[in-house]
């Protein structure tokens, strides 16, 4: 063999390993004795040293054998151009995989010999295994904090990274935030902190980002769907990594993005289906207690009123009768409240401006705003935008969160109601300064009889939340003692 061949052949980053027809090896390259060695078979590093050993004598086991015959018999009939596989091989350090090729020699039209290249893909056949089990793993649970550590150690794995963080964007904001980490030093605030502008930089790129920091990587895939910014996924390496090593984490990570948003996605919607299911159930309950309240309310009324007229001036008797119809008017308050949550209208989907529907809802509110002296500052979406909606019913949502707005904004302040186009629907927020609402409760607003308010049924909320699910909207709450609380309401808009 010539000197610059033998040169070429040595430098190449796979084994090869030449044999003739019989089997017996004629050429060998530097990578293939260094595997050699490595693998059991020292002194046969050199070419003079195994020129015209069989290579029957060099395979492990007869399963090997047999593969590497039936391979020589489909190249010799010509069925095909190359045969490959791939084989483990185990080491004290680390479970190895190869890939093994065999392609024919040929002198013209005949065949000579044939020729093995064997390469290392032990790092993309662990991160094809990771996706392979991460997608297996993510199809059997709807539980979000499994789907996070799920996600993380195979992520790590897949990419050999030292950390990884996950963030999801708020529905509302689109916020990114902090959800699960594993790697990363400090508290969740300032990883938040450290990481946000490359978040930020690959959701605006719509693609893996890598940036290099003083001695490690950090990569971050974004996580979207059809429904608009999930979140992001970030895995930080060592900054002394091949650049081809990089390229096959931002194409891992890519692909995992794509699999934990799906899941992620998919397990919001269970449990809005679960949610839904048990206000359902909660208000059938509720409807068939209101129905029976009813009957017995009346009669308590009716004694009461009889009892004042029997009984004319005595004062002890008429303080107590009013205290009476006063919890009967309470309680005939929360029948009628159950009865509607209990007995939903099917919502009368027709195409409006909810925008309009708001100003109906002002124009019925005007004197509870005067009473307090608050003031109305309204921005409307631009331009106008049609929803399918039912007037009455998204009415009936909009005066009530207004009605909490008056009540819990200080006498004088300023209400602000903003609308605007928001991830392909319409949105608006309305904003008071009043008292931030305390975690525990801002965490039960919506709950079916929870509230705060005195003589309140705990009622309203529950309905709003009910009618905005009917109308594949949503509604939710948020309150800082810095800014006060906003209730923003969605809609989608008409294809």
């Amino acid at each position: 063999m010539a000197v610059v061949e033998r040169r070429i052949l040595d430098a190449l980053p796979f084994t090869i390993y030449a044999v003739d027809l019989e089997g017996r090896i004629t050429h060998v390259n530097l990578s293939w004795g260094e595997f050699a060695c490595d693998n059991g078979a020292p002194g046969l590093a050199a070419e003079e040293n195994v020129r015209g050993i069989s290579v029957w004598d060099a395979l492990p086991d007869r399963g090997a054998k047999e593969q590497v015959e039936n391979a020589m018999a489909l190249l010799t009939a010509g069925k095909m151009p190359h045969v490959r596989w791939e084989f483990p091989c185990s080491s004290p350090e680390e479970e190895r995989v190869f890939l093994m090729q065999i392609s024919p020699l040929r002198d013209g039209d005949a065949i000579t010999g044939y020729v093995f290249s064997t390469t290392d893909i032990t790092p993309s056949h662990q991160s094809r295994e990771a996706l392979i089990d991460t997608g297996i793993a993510l199809s059997r649970t709807l539980d979000l904090e499994r789907v996070y550590l799920e996600v993380g150690q195979q992520a790590r794995r897949a990419t050999r990274a030292t950390s990884f963080a996950l963030a999801l964007a708020d529905p509302d904001t689109s916020q990114l935030r902090l959800v699960f980490r594993a790697g990363f030093s400090g508290t969740d605030e300032s990883v938040e902190h450290m990481l946000t502008g490359v978040w930020l930089k690959a959701l605006a790129n719509d693609r893996p980002t890598v940036t290099h920091e003083a001695d490690h990587t950090i990569i971050v895939a974004p996580m979207t769907s059809a429904e608009g910014v999930v979140g992001t996924m970030t895995v930080a390496m060592r900054r002394e990594e091949m650049p081809h090593r990089l390229e096959a984490a931002e194409r891992v990570l890519d692909t995992l993005a794509a699999q934990t948003a799906a899941s992620i996605e998919r397990a919001w919607l269970v449990k809005r289906v679960e949610q839904k299911r048990r206000l359902e159930a909660i208000g059938e309950v509720a409807a068939g207690v209101a129905h029976e309240l009813r009957n017995p309310l009346f009669g308590i009324s009716s004694a009461a009123q009889l009892l004042r007229f029997r009984t004319g001036e005595d004062p002890v008797v008429e303080k107590n009768v009013g205290r009476i119809l006063r919890e009967v008017d309470r309680l005939n308050r929360m029948v009628g409240s159950l009865l509607d949550y209990g007995r939903p209208h099917t919502p009368v989907l027709a195409p409006n401006d909810p925008d309009l529907v708001w100003d109906d809802v002002f124009e019925g509110q005007r004197g509870r705003l005067e009473t307090k002296g608050l003031t109305l500052v309204r921005t409307r979406a631009s331009p106008a935008m049609s929803c399918r909606l039912d007037a009455e019913q998204f009415a009936q949502v909009c005066s009530n969160i207004l009605v909490n707005a008056c009540d819990a904004a200080s006498e004088g302040s300023t209400l602000t109601l903003s609308s605007s186009p928001h991830q392909g629907g319409w949105r608006c927020r309305l904003h008071n300064g009043g008292a931030a609402i305390p975690d525990d409760v801002l965490a039960r607003v919506f709950e079916l009889f929870f509230s705060t308010k005195t003589g309140g049924t705990g009622i309203g909320l529950a309905l709003c939340q009910r009618i905005m699910d009917e109308h594949h909207g949503d509604i939710s709450l948020e309150s800082t003692p810095e800014t006060g609380t906003t209730v923003t309401v969605t809609l989608p808009v008409l294809d």
